[in-house]
């Protein structure tokens, strides 16, 4: 058995989400606000999803070094929201690459299940990435001669205990659209398309690199609600970057990237609903 495959651990929201339908919410369950007593790696922390420590990224280009990452240190909880905020060239997208597996790291630890991402073999990314991760990017990446609900069923067909294409799309606000093609689509039901194709396997993380970023305001609110729905009734943790700082309001948590480094975290004492928010 890969050292990736799904844990059943007590209390783990991860297993009582099997039969998630839309109409079935599992609740989140209390988050741990940032220092708590067990965060530290070699302690135990049932609500730490990732633990991230002295986290470098190095690009070599000939004899030029880039630094993309210098020493980051981050905790992502179970079942929060965190907006991850930043300038291009902060280092946000490379953090979230290696969290997801996309991208190794120069040195330093990162945590996921017990297990170290930064020493994983290749194999054992796959099957990371494929069994625990969905990943939203800013551009939708559907297949253009596949409808909504293939184009979801693509990814439920290898994930060992996925949701219903109807139900993922039904979840975004795309149940009537079930077999309405890429190019019949607007930009915002293809992202929420690609919402519902990641979310769809069941991943106890969902990783969002500029979600809204080749949307509208208008458009851009209504996959944000997408996200936020997702992330309530599903319980599953969800990262979003962006450089938008109104996106900010609706996290539980927004950390601040400024040159490769955490340049602050803060906790929002209430989350705005996305109609709240406009830019």
């Amino acid at each position: 058995m890969s050292a990736f495959a799904r844990q059943d651990r007590p209390g783990n929201p991860a297993h009582n989400r099997r039969t998630v339908s839309p109409s079935q919410t599992t609740p989140r369950k209390p988050l741990s606000p940032p220092g708590v007593p067990g965060n530290k790696l070699g302690s135990v922390d049932s609500n730490v999803v990732f633990r991230a420590r002295a986290l470098t990224k190095v690009y070599r280009m000939g004899e030029v070094e880039v630094i993309a990452l210098r020493g980051v240190d981050l905790d992502l909880y179970r079942g929060e929201f965190v907006v991850l905020l930043g300038p291009s060239g902060s280092g946000k997208s490379t953090l979230l690459n290696i969290l997801g597996g996309l991208d190794s790291a120069t040195s330093g630890e990162v945590i996921y299940a017990d297990h170290d991402l930064v020493r994983a073999t290749e194999r054992e990314l796959t099957e990371f990435r494929r069994h625990h991760v969905g990943f939203v990017f800013q551009f939708y990446n559907l297949i253009p001669s596949l409808t909504a609900r293939e184009n979801v069923a693509a990814v439920t067909e290898i994930a060992r205990a996925p949701m219903k294409p109807e139900a993922a799309l039904e979840l975004v606000g795309m149940g009537e659209r079930l077999d309405h093609f890429p190019a019949q689509l607007s930009g915002g039901e293809q992202q929420r398309v690609a919402i519902a194709r990641a979310i769809a396997k069941n991943p106890e993380v969902l990783l969002c690199d500029e979600p809204t970023g080749a949307l509208d305001s208008t458009t851009g609110i209504v996959v944000l609600e997408a996200l936020e729905r997702a992330n309530r009734e599903l319980g599953t943790t969800t990262v979003v970057i962006t450089h938008n700082v109104v996106i900010a309001g609706m996290a539980d948590r927004v950390v601040r990237m400024a040159d490769g480094r955490i340049a602050g975290s803060e906790r929002n004492r209430e989350r705005r609903p996305p109609s709240e928010l406009s830019w």
